[in-house]
């Protein structure tokens, strides 16, 4: 049995962050150390970002907010409002982002109705709220009252995976089964100044996205090139626990990321190719830049910097990753289904071309997929 994604499609907020322009804000901030100043100059200027885009409107030199609650562009300072506020934000702009990417998704699934929807799995980690997201998509896509909903939260960048796989099984153990997958993140909630070189590096990076895709077995004729789901693997490597983290404050979520984990994935990712690699005989022999394309979720410019030396792959292969960090940043679980979405509208002659794709979070988990690109 194929399982198939049908579709994937994605969706940002209207307002654009300039990643030079953000620099500047961060490192004029009041109580910034003179290291700190450093840092934010050092963070964003090697980012590999040019824009990203914010769900809070007000994060914006164009137009001032009368009573600023993140961001006081009078003044150009950054405010930090509670841990409550935040997530109420969350509730209200993450609940469009979801919307919109699930109704682009759907509508993009050629020979599906929304009333085929079997299954709906959410995915996020900056934000909670009960009718979650699950529920919100339903209701508004008038999806059946029936339909089984799952939302996987807090996971991380990599979460899209577990998402995915779960997809795919539910598929496998039902024919008939129309999973909608939906990946909707708000990092910039989150961010805040200071002198800690890991909240540095965090606002220097996150940003806001969403992706959804439909996913299924049943046969469909479709015009357009999709995506076969064929295998996964979760590996956790022996270090690196406390390299990289997300816990909850008062003052929003902290992220922990740090420098050393650049290293600990160029020490440990052959290792944790293995068991995926293992899955498919006819990649035994191949040299890992043998396999078409490599979708790596861009936690930042140096990981993907590893990623292409250590596995000694061609520049080009990681156009894709390199393209989205660039454009959007890191919208932490949906990343990598965007950098999927780059693949897959790349010019296609009708001949299945695999795709390795790769996603790095908190533990330090390495998630892995082997999907292939198929012709209508």
């Amino acid at each position: 049995m194929t399982v198939i994604m049908r579709s994937l499609e994605t969706a940002v907020p209207e307002t654009v962050m300039v990643q030079s322009d953000v620099r500047d804000v961060f490192a004029a901030q009041p109580g910034l150390s003179r290291l700190g100043t450093r840092l934010v100059g050092a963070a964003f200027d090697s980012s590999g970002i040019n824009t990203r885009y914010t769900a809070v409107k007000e994060m914006t030199l164009d137009a001032p907010s009368e009573n600023p609650v993140f961001f006081d562009s009078a003044e150009r300072r950054i405010l930090s409002p509670s841990t409550k506020v935040r997530n109420e934000v969350y509730a209200e702009e993450g609940t469009k982002l979801f919307i919109e990417a699930a109704a682009k998704a759907l509508t993009a699934a050629e020979g599906i109705e929304p009333a085929d929807v079997t299954h709906v799995i959410t995915v996020s980690c900056t934000g909670f709220f009960n009718p979650g997201p699950d529920y919100k998509v339903v209701r508004a896509l008038g999806l059946s009252p029936a339909v089984q909903r799952y939302h996987l939260g807090f996971m991380g960048c990599y979460a899209a995976f577990p998402a995915l796989r779960a997809a795919k099984s539910f598929c496998e153990a039902e024919p008939d089964a129309v999973v909608l997958v939906v990946a909707a993140e708000l990092c910039s909630l989150h961010v805040r100044s200071s002198n800690n070189p890991d909240t540095i590096v965090g606002s220097s990076l996150f940003a806001d996205g969403a992706a959804a895709a439909v996913i299924s077995a049943r046969d469909y004729k479709a015009t357009t090139p999709a995506l076969s789901l064929d295998f996964f693997e979760t590996v956790l490597t022996p270090v690196g626990e406390e390299s990289m983290a997300w816990n909850i404050g008062d003052e929003g979520f902290e992220m922990v990321l740090g420098t050393y984990v650049p290293h600990i994935i160029d020490e440990h990712i052959v290792g944790a190719l293995e068991p995926l690699l293992a899955r498919d005989e006819t990649l035994a022999d191949k040299q890992y830049k043998d396999i078409e394309h490599w979708a790596i979720h861009p936690g930042g410019r140096s990981i993907l910097d590893k990623v292409e030396a250590k596995l000694d792959l061609k520049e080009d292969q990681l156009v894709p990753a390199r393209e989205t960090l660039r454009d959007y940043g890191n919208m932490s679980s949906a990343t990598v289904m965007f950098v999927l979405k780059h693949i897959l509208e790349q010019p296609f002659d009708g001949a299945d071309e695999r795709i390795c794709s790769m996603a790095f979070g908190p533990g330090l988990t390495v998630e892995t997929a082997l999907f292939t690109k198929v012709g209508p």
